[in-house]
Parts: structure tokens; C-alpha cells; sequence
């Protein structure tokens, strides 16, 4: 049997859906972009030579009887790691490591055109280069000293606390909490709107 179609019954047609580039007078606006405030990390603690005095590996490093070691290419024979060694010198950096504590350290000094840093010398012992580097180790302010045998690329070195240096970044660190604290500041102020004046009802004439 064949079914016929009511004609009083009501067709739907169904529209195609239409993706409009406009929002929807019933979806909420996207909200704004919240602002981000950014602390640059320090690259120093704020009392460097307090550190320096108390912290147990910076008192033991700071001995001048330390023993330390040549570190690189270790997997090479004697002389090539000799010819390394003072050729990083020439370069402008080595691998040191103090044998006591295993505290491995990258030395680096500006090199200089055709020859070698200041930091570097080779005339004042016979068989041995002596050794200055700067550097920031834990938040510290430090300057590595000592000399390493040529023939045994071992000797003696230690840290000392460089207070230059250590200057220059606390005046660093000041001015960059004061601009972190403008910044909050300013963000404080902007949170607070229309509303930062506002004096509550009742709460006078």
C-alpha cells in the first residue's frame, strides 16, 4: 500500500547554516587580555658578601690550598690535552675543577688580538700558567685565581669575593625592583578603575 502525503501537514525547511564574522548578540564579548607583570630574575642575591663569608662551599673554595684540575678532553692522550689546554687559553677560556669538591667551573677572560688575555700568564713561573677569571656562581660575585702545571695540567687555585663586580650588580638589582615596583604600582591603580576614588555612602558630606 502506498502512503499518501497530508496535505495539511506542515513541511519544514531546513536552511543552510550561515557562519557570520559578527559576534552573537547572546555570546558575551571575549574578555581583554589580563596584563602581565615581568620580573627579570637577578642575577645576584642582595647581600653577595654575606653569602660569600657564610656559605659553606664558598669558604671551602675560598682556601688558597685548594687543589685543582685541568678537565677538558679527558678522553684524549696527555700531549694533545696539554696543546688543548693552552689553546683555550689563547682563546679566551678553560675547564677547571676543584678535585676536593668536585666543583666544576668554565673560566673565561677576554682574549686579545695575536696573543693572550691579561688575565692569562705564562712568564711568571717557569712550567706554569697563572689564571684570573670573573664570574657570578650562586648569585655571587667571584674571581677565580691560581696557576695550573703545564706538564701535569693540575695545581693550585681559589675564589676570591670580587666586590667590583659585586658593586655594579646590586646597583643593577636596586634599579630593577624599583621598576618592578612602579610597574605593580601602576597595575594596582589600573585594577582599580573608575572605582580608585570612590568614597563609600555615609562617608560624609
Amino acid at each position: 500500500m502506498s502512503m499518501m502525503m497530508n496535505e495539511s501537514s506542515p513541511v519544514t525547511t531546513m536552511l543552510p547554516h550561515y557562519d557570520s564574522g559578527l559576534p552573537s548578540l547572546y555570546e558575551a564579548p571575549p574578555a581583554p587580555p589580563k596584563p602581565r607583570l615581568m620580573f627579570k630574575m637577578p642575577r645576584v642575591v642582595p647581600d653577595q658578601k654575606t653569602k660569600f663569608e657564610s656559605d659553606e662551599l664558598f669558604r671551602r673554595l675560598a682556601r688558597e690550598t685548594e687543589q685543582v684540575r685541568y678537565t677538558g678532553y679527558r678522553d684524549r692522550p696527555t700531549e694533545e690535552r696539554r696543546q688543548k689546554f693552552q689553546s683555550q687559553c689563547r682563546d679566551g677560556y678553560t675547564e677547571i675543577a676543584f678535585t676536593s669538591s668536585g666543583t666544576n667551573l668554565q673560566l673565561s677572560f677576554s682574549p686579545t688580538q695575536g696573543g693572550y688575555s691579561s688575565d692569562v700568564d705564562f712568564n711568571k713561573e717557569p712550567g706554569k700558567v697563572h689564571i684570573r677569571s670573573r664570574f657570578i656562581m650562586n648569585g655571587v660575585c667571584v674571581r677565580w685565581k691560581g696557576y695550573v702545571d703545564l706538564e701535569r695540567l693540575d695545581g693550585i687555585g681559589c675564589l676570591e669575593f670580587d666586590e667590583d663586580c659585586a658593586r655594579v650588580e646590586d646597583q643593577q638589582l636596586r634599579e630593577e625592583i624599583e621598576k618592578y615596583k612602579a610597574k605593580l604600582r601602576e597595575f594596582e591603580d589600573k585594577s582599580r578603575g573608575p572605582f580608585k576614588n570612590f568614597t563609600s555612602f555615609g562617608g560624609g558630606k
